[in-house]
């Protein structure tokens, strides 16, 4: 019988992300501790801006996507928010979402893996995603339960299951 396997991957679904920034821009119209704030949320490149006339109100802009990226089910450890920055009378806060597992955390996770996991099961990294592949599907899901009980730095899910 062949092995059985599941890849590891880092992946946010655009459109998803898309929706929780238009549902923020426009609470943040309607909102009556937003007016006359100067206060929104845009698409600037691949980067999320959001600015507003303090401190305080930029960072309840950076709240409020926050919540509607929750509701969509978007992790929040893909979201890599800044610092907010006083630009002129301004401040400012630039936020990317993550994408990928890098080649450092992909070794933490098979060594997590390695270290913790059922014997006979092998973790590969192909790029920007980890292959896990064991002769029982028990193991796979005991692997998963695994990397789900673990408080990662980055937003996993399990992909190709067969």
């Amino acid at each position: 019988m062949a092995d059985s396997s599941f890849d590891i991957v880092s992946k946010v679904e655009r459109q998803e992300v898309d929706n929780a920034l238009n549902q923020a821009a426009k609470e943040l119209s309607q909102r009556y501790d937003f007016k006359g704030t100067g206060a929104s949320i845009s698409w600037s490149g691949d980067k999320i801006l959001m600015e507003a006339n303090s401190e305080e109100r930029v960072k309840a802009v950076l709240d409020v996507f926050e919540t509607k990226l929750v509701k969509r089910q978007i992790s929040l450890k893909a979201l890599d928010a800044g610092e907010p920055q006083l630009s002129g009378k301004e401040y400012k806060i630039f936020a990317s979402i993550q994408e990928g597992i890098s080649q450092e955390n992909a070794k933490k996770v098979a060594k997590i893996i390695r270290d913790e996991g059922p014997k006979g099961v092998k973790a590969q990294v192909q790029g920007e995603e980890l292959r896990v592949s064991s002769k029982s599907r028990d193991d796979l899901q005991a692997v998963q339960q695994l990397l789900k009980g673990k408080d990662l730095d980055f937003a996993i899910q399990f992909v190709n299951y067969r």
